[in-house]
């Protein structure tokens, strides 16, 4: 009997073991052609949600390449990357996939960050990456749609599933019209069903993009700041913002948060803004809400700022996790999603707590933050590019600039201290 039970105990240690590292929750991405964007340059996106609510930046210089990723802050070999750029102008990112391996006896193992850290450490090109994919062995144990842009215009999906890949390129008008691609969570190349998830997001992702691909075109700034922190739902038309954005601070107003772009388990939003083809790889940039995209500040890194990432987005023993992390998370268990009774009580969103008449919702608050910080960005990204390099003094002095700001943002507006 007490072998038995045991050997059930190991069972349940493997089931999770094998749980945790798989990306299981929904994510909503898309990839986007330079042909298309506002400046030229390509951009991947990648609204992450997942169980590992906590997340941090980290610099690698463990392979061909060095490498910026999007980690779990709990995984203590850093094993993983969901989403990152390296010296090359490469970048890659992915969403979980549920309907390429419905006819298939082959186990999912789940090791898509796996895969995008190897990538990253030693890819190039698309074709690398192409090539990456070939030499995996089949059945993959996979089941993941990775977008990947390059340094001379790539940009393409890569729906990958047991026996191979089927690849969309984003340069392509009769797949990509528009010149962008957007995946939830199922696969163009697999079967349409109750097995997929993600549908509603990837129309309300579709309408989004194309009112600003048709008209100004596409930017970081309005990816991370109309997207990702969007409250529409393309199928009841309904925007919780536009609803209950007139009530006075301090009226608490309940929705389930059910099929908009930011989920329960939103754990981060990115944008990496490539380069144009013959532009020096080091000015790629990686602009990053790290911790739960409506209460977390966006930050942005670039490749040639190395290992000296800033304080409040690379992982602190302090906090367990990343400062901006802890500080967004902080936010949204007490001001956002704050109900503590009942089975079903985590999937009420306060709206007023985010968006309100007085405009002191969160939301509204670290727009504003958020808009200085795009400024001073924007600026020194232009003087780099002009001078046709990234600097590494100049990326270290802006850190410095954020990192302080950051920190007092929220001292200041949320009482939170991050030092």
């Amino acid at each position: 009997m007490k072998y038995k039970l045991f050997n059930l105990k190991i069972l349940i240690i493997l089931f999770f073991a094998i749980f945790i590292t798989k990306e299981t929750f929904p994510c909503t991405t898309a990839v986007i052609s330079g042909k298309y964007t506002k400046d030229g340059r390509p951009m991947l996106w990648k609204n992450r949600d997942t169980h590992a609510i906590n997340n941090s930046l980290m610099y690698f210089d463990d392979g061909k390449y060095s490498y910026v990723g999007l980690v779990n802050s709990h995984d203590k070999k850093k094993s993983s990357v969901w989403i990152g750029m390296n010296r090359t102008g490469f970048a890659i990112m992915n969403s979980a996939s549920y309907n390429l391996n419905l006819n298939s006896d082959a186990d999912n193992v789940g090791t898509e960050g796996r895969i995008m850290k190897d990538a990253l450490s030693s890819c190039k090109t698309i074709e690398d990456f192409e090539a990456y994919l070939n030499n995996i062995k089949k059945p993959s144990g996979q089941e993941a749609n990775f977008g990947v842009i390059d340094a001379y215009g790539g940009a393409a999906y890569y729906e990958f599933g047991h026996e191979g890949y089927v690849k969309f390129d984003a340069n392509d008008p009769k797949v990509a019209p528009f010149g962008y691609l957007i995946r939830s969570n199922y696969s163009f190349s697999g079967k349409l069903g109750k097995e997929s998830s993600g549908y509603i997001r990837y129309h309300t992702v579709d309408q989004l993009f194309y009112q600003k691909a048709s008209t100004v075109g596409l930017t970081p700034k309005d990816i991370e700041q109309n997207l990702t922190k969007s409250l529409y739902n393309s199928l009841t038309k309904r925007d919780l913002y536009k609803i209950y954005g007139d009530l006075p601070e301090n009226s608490p107003q309940y929705e389930i948060l059910k099929d908009y772009i930011p989920r329960i388990g939103s754990s981060s939003s990115s944008v990496i803004q490539g380069i144009k083809t013959g532009e020096n790889p080091n000015l790629i940039t990686m602009w990053t809400n790290v911790g739960f995209p409506l209460a977390s500040i966006m930050v942005p890194v670039w490749i040639e700022g190395a290992n000296e990432l800033p304080y409040v987005v690379k992982y602190n023993e302090k906090f367990n996790d990343s400062p901006i992390c802890y500080a967004a998370l902080k936010l949204k268990n007490e001001k956002i999603l704050n109900i503590r009774w009942g089975k079903f009580a985590s999937s009420y969103i306060d709206i007023n707590a985010l968006f309100n008449k007085n405009e002191s919702g969160i939301t509204q608050i670290i727009t504003k933050k958020e808009n200085e910080i795009y400024s001073k960005a924007n600026s020194l990204q232009s003087k780099m590019r002009n001078r046709g390099s990234a600097n590494k003094k100049e990326i270290e002095e802006f850190y410095k600039w954020v990192n302080q700001y950051v920190i007092d943002s929220y001292k200041e507006e949320f009482k939170i201290y991050l030092n």
